[in-house]
């Protein structure tokens, strides 16, 4: 029933040598049993250890390897760019997702969705990224408005158009699907299986969560003001100029009636700074649209380095 899809898998790693070749096993016997056509894209992200000599004996896969260890939002990024597929599957390359729920997310993208995120309801890991995870979810539905239970499983599929119009970096992969839905995608969960780490070390813990929710402020201000940029700048330039022309107005009105000095008051200063400031805003939102404009018109530009791309026969 999928054959008419086309479909690329994007996985990527960071020292999973132990990890890949199993994945690539379990992932294979998925796609033959249910006949899905699809292409397997393995993002090295900079390994230290042997996962590229491990994939390098993989047979009809795709090998991405990155000049150094960007982070698995930038791995990702690369996947999807060199990706074909209309329709992308992404997973974790330490065999935590399980390739058998991909299937019935593709089936589920087949009933008019634009992304289908895996829900891992029930987790096969310690405190220490259970209770981060929780606090991280609830913080983020409530800012974005999108109520995604599970923001950080890797296991999903989406249109590939969803994403080829994001910037991703930071920790951004993970708000894919708060992403989508503020651009109106159609995106539902499904619980997916969780299954205990094998081999190697997580990567996840406690110490990111300032990071994910500093990456959600950023995203948040981003997706409403990035092609408009001068309503923030200045509608608080204006807030500014406003708030010090009214204490200027209130000190001149006591100068000339009740000829109260002006000299060394305090809130003369300060609207005359406010003054200042506001122009200052004001002059900063027109550089930063002069800037989106010559941004977007040169089409962005790329934050991590391709070392080379391998296509395993």
């Amino acid at each position: 029933m999928h054959r008419h899809i086309q479909i690329s898998i994007v996985i990527p790693v960071y020292n999973e040598e132990k990890n890949v070749q199993p994945l690539y096993r379990q992932l294979s016997s998925v796609l033959r049993k249910h006949r899905i056509k699809a292409e397997i894209i393995f993002v090295d992200d900079g390994s230290t250890d042997r996962t590229y000599n491990e994939l390098s004996k993989l047979p009809n896969i795709k090998i991405i390897r990155l000049n150094r260890n960007f982070g698995q939002t930038t791995a990702l990024k690369s996947g999807f760019e060199e990706s074909s597929g209309e329709v992308v599957v992404t997973l974790d390359g330490d065999m935590q997702n399980d390739p058998r729920d991909i299937p019935k997310l593709l089936n589920k993208l087949n009933q008019g969705y634009d992304l289908v995120n895996g829900w891992r309801q029930t987790r096969q890991d310690n405190l220490s990224k259970t209770v981060p995870s929780k606090i991280a979810n609830w913080i983020i539905s409530k800012i974005s408005g999108a109520d995604i239970k599970d923001n950080g499983c890797s296991l999903r599929v989406f249109k590939k158009n969803l994403i080829e119009d994001i910037d991703l970096h930071g920790e951004m992969h993970r708000f894919i699907p708060t992403l989508a839905f503020w651009k109106g995608a159609k995106i539902i969960e499904m619980k997916v299986n969780h299954l205990a780490r094998r081999d190697g070390v997580s990567k996840y813990g406690i110490k990111r969560l300032p990071f994910v929710l500093l990456d959600l402020i950023t995203i948040k201000f981003l997706f409403n003001y990035l092609d408009r940029p001068m309503r923030i700048f200045g509608l608080t330039g204006i807030i500014s100029i406003s708030t010090g022309l009214l204490i200027s107005i209130i000190l001149g009105w006591e100068r000339v009636v009740n000829n109260v000095p002006l000299s060394g008051r305090p809130l003369l200063f300060l609207g005359t700074l406010l003054i200042i400031l506001g122009f200052q805003f004001v002059y900063f939102g027109l550089l930063a649209e002069i800037a989106i404009r010559i941004y977007f018109n040169k089409g962005g530009v790329k934050n991590h380095i391709i070392k080379e791309i391998i296509q395993n026969k």
